[in-house]
């Protein structure tokens, strides 16, 4: 089962378009939700419900700056104690895209393979 895409212009469908942005980022749907993959592991799981955005990540550098905010909790089903995080936002709030941005470009550089992170510019931090 796919989602239709999101509208482009929201926070949902901004991080999906920086996500896809990445060499060999591919989109799947398991569960019934959004998950945006390299090399076949998942670096983004997002979720759009009204209003309410939420999206979990790999942050194996920042996690614990991120949990510090309070709209960020640590990703359930045991994924939290390997570094994933969960954020839940109101899209209509201000958002810290530039934060969301280097969050989505850790998690992809934390699972994909060395030879696809090989092909990008270094990380800022």
């Amino acid at each position: 089962m796919s989602l239709p895409p999101p509208d482009p212009r929201s926070l949902e469908g901004t991080l999906r378009t920086w996500a896809l942005a990445y060499p060999t980022a591919t989109e799947d749907f398991p569960w019934g939700e959004r998950a945006i993959k390299v090399g076949g592991k998942a670096f983004l799981f997002l979720r759009g419900a009204g209003p309410t955005v939420s999206f979990s990540v790999k942050l194996p550098h920042s996690a614990a700056e991120a949990l510090e905010l309070p709209y960020v909790e640590p990703t359930g089903y045991g994924l939290g104690r390997h570094g994933w995080v969960t954020a839940t936002v109101d899209a209509g709030r201000d958002a810290p895209l530039d934060t969301f941005r280097a969050w989505i470009d850790e998690s992809f550089r934390a699972v994909a393979p060395k030879r696809v992170i090989a092909s990008l510019p270094p990380a800022s931090r």
